[in-house]
């Protein structure tokens, strides 16, 4: 079975963790990483995203293990678009949280148009930092917690965490 998934990866965090581990689970996965282009245009918060070919590194790493705990193959392309790589027809699953569920369900009104079969959509529960609220990039880019969702000292809970 093939597998797609995408977003940003910046910083990679549990929460991403816990996604690339489901997609593992189904399958070869192949991830869509936004280009330096879309990335800004996917955030919540305007905040600084680090080049395309850092994250893709950054990925690249993380992956490699996952991958070999299941015994899969995984490849990252570029992702220009919000539909992106899923609307191609090799696909069985998407991989998503729960805020991007609707662009999975847009993603298969496209693959219905274009005469493919729709995708699984699986929804990946979000996974929640110690004070409660989700794990986040932005959170941790903001410095309120880091990537496995501890509260850094001195961080204010205010900020946004709708990613």
């Amino acid at each position: 079975m093939d597998v797609a998934l995408g977003g940003t990866f910046d910083p990679v965090h549990d929460g991403h963790r816990r996604l690339f581990e489901r997609a593992f689970e189904l399958g070869d996965v192949t991830v869509g990483l936004t280009s330096d282009e879309l990335a800004p245009k996917t955030r919540h918060v305007e905040r600084r995203v680090r080049a395309f070919d850092e994250r893709k590194a950054a990925l690249e790493d993380e992956l490699e293990s996952i991958a070999a705990d299941y015994d899969r193959e995984f490849e990252i392309r570029r992702l220009d678009g919000p539909t992106g790589i899923a609307t191609e027809p090799q696909f069985d699953y998407l991989v998503v949280s729960p805020e991007t569920k609707d662009g999975g369900e847009r993603i298969n009104e496209i693959r219905r148009e274009r005469g493919h079969d729709p995708l699984e959509v699986i929804v990946v529960p979000h996974l929640r930092a110690d004070d409660g609220d989700i794990i986040s990039s932005t959170r941790i880019v903001m410095g309120e917690i880091d990537e496995h969702g501890n509260v850094l000292e001195g961080a204010d809970s205010e900020t946004d965490r709708s990613e």
